[in-house]
């Protein structure tokens, strides 16, 4: 294996491993705060992480088996990833929704404003960092991968802002409004992975 696929490897084995921890660590805290948004942003990362590895998968394969069966696989859990970002982004939509119409105020939390800012930090030059490695082992997979990590940064930007005047000013409803942000990103990363059928990795 060449260093440019190596490379892109590790970084690949970076975004699956920060994204598990950023998955989890959201999902505690926003539960326990009370904050849908945040408990979103963390399951937007797990799903992301299972992306991330089956596009580990496909660049582990690459020249060991036919090209056919890598596709017939990708195929199959670009199926099964869709469904899932479905799935999320209705349990995101319906309980930010949920939050605003019985006015349920998330406590403020500082901690899950730190995730965010460490993503927003991390994820444009992770992001940059993929698309001179798609470059070089021309890969569109890892260029749309690397547009997808751009999206995280928004998604953090969202979210710091929602967390934030929660947390500043006691604006209980940007929590729940955030959250249908999110989701509505989640739903478009379910559109674009059935329409293109590829996957997609934050």
């Amino acid at each position: 294996m060449s260093n440019s696929y190596k490379k892109a490897l590790w970084l690949e084995y970076f975004t699956v491993g920060y994204n598990l921890v950023e998955g989890v660590l959201s999902v505690l805290v926003g539960y326990m705060s009370g904050s849908v948004a945040l408990v979103g942003f963390g399951l937007d990362s797990a799903i992301e992480s299972t992306s991330g590895s089956i596009l580990i998968w496909r660049l582990l394969k690459h020249g060991r088996v036919p090209k056919e069966h890598e596709e017939r696989v990708e195929r199959q859990a670009v199926r099964l990833v869709g469904i899932s970002f479905l799935l999320l982004g209705s349990y995101v939509l319906y309980g930010a929704v949920s939050k605003l119409y019985y006015a349920q105020e998330p406590e403020p939390t500082l901690f899950g404003i730190g995730i965010a800012v460490a993503s927003i930090i991390i994820m444009p030059l992770l992001a940059r960092a993929k698309k001179r490695s798609a470059i070089e082992i021309s890969s569109r997979a890892l260029e749309a991968d690397s547009r997808q990590t751009w999206i995280c940064s928004i998604l953090s930007a969202a979210l710091i802002v929602g967390l934030g005047l929660n947390y500043l000013f006691g604006l209980w409803w940007a929590d729940p409004v955030t959250a249908i942000i999110i989701a509505g990103f989640v739903f478009r990363e379910a559109a674009h992975t059935f329409k293109t059928k590829q996957l997609c990795s934050c």
